[in-house]
């Protein structure tokens, strides 16, 4: 039998949190960002792009990344994305609220 693996919903706002973290390494496209993400979780994460995008470009929107045309490594056509310096800011602050919220969980699901 089939060992299938449960994927799990993500919280609201941590889509954008993963994103400006795949980022942080440099420029990437959007597939190629959603691939790291499936890549880096053990193929737990598997993002679509009805949700990428839309969160691509409303960080885009906020400043925190930037967007430029350019070609892909298989020559196509290819939007890459890089985190801005407030981009950056705005990691740091996500990642602490992240923190926050996992040792809140943790709290919860191991009472002392």
């Amino acid at each position: 039998m089939a060992k299938t693996r449960q994927k799990p919903d993500l919280l609201q706002g941590t889509l954008d949190l993963l994103i400006l973290r795949t980022l942080q390494w440099g420029p990437q496209h959007g597939h190629g960002i959603g691939v790291a993400l499936r890549a880096s979780s053990d193929e737990v994460l598997n993002v679509d792009h009805g949700s990428l995008y839309p969160a691509l470009h409303r960080l885009e929107r906020q400043g925190w990344v930037d967007a430029e045309w350019k070609l892909s490594d298989n020559n196509q056509r290819a939007r890459y994305y890089r985190l801005t310096p407030s981009g950056r800011k705005q990691l740091m602050a996500e990642e602490s609220k992240w923190d926050l919220l996992v040792k809140a969980v943790s709290r919860i699901r191991n009472p002392v």
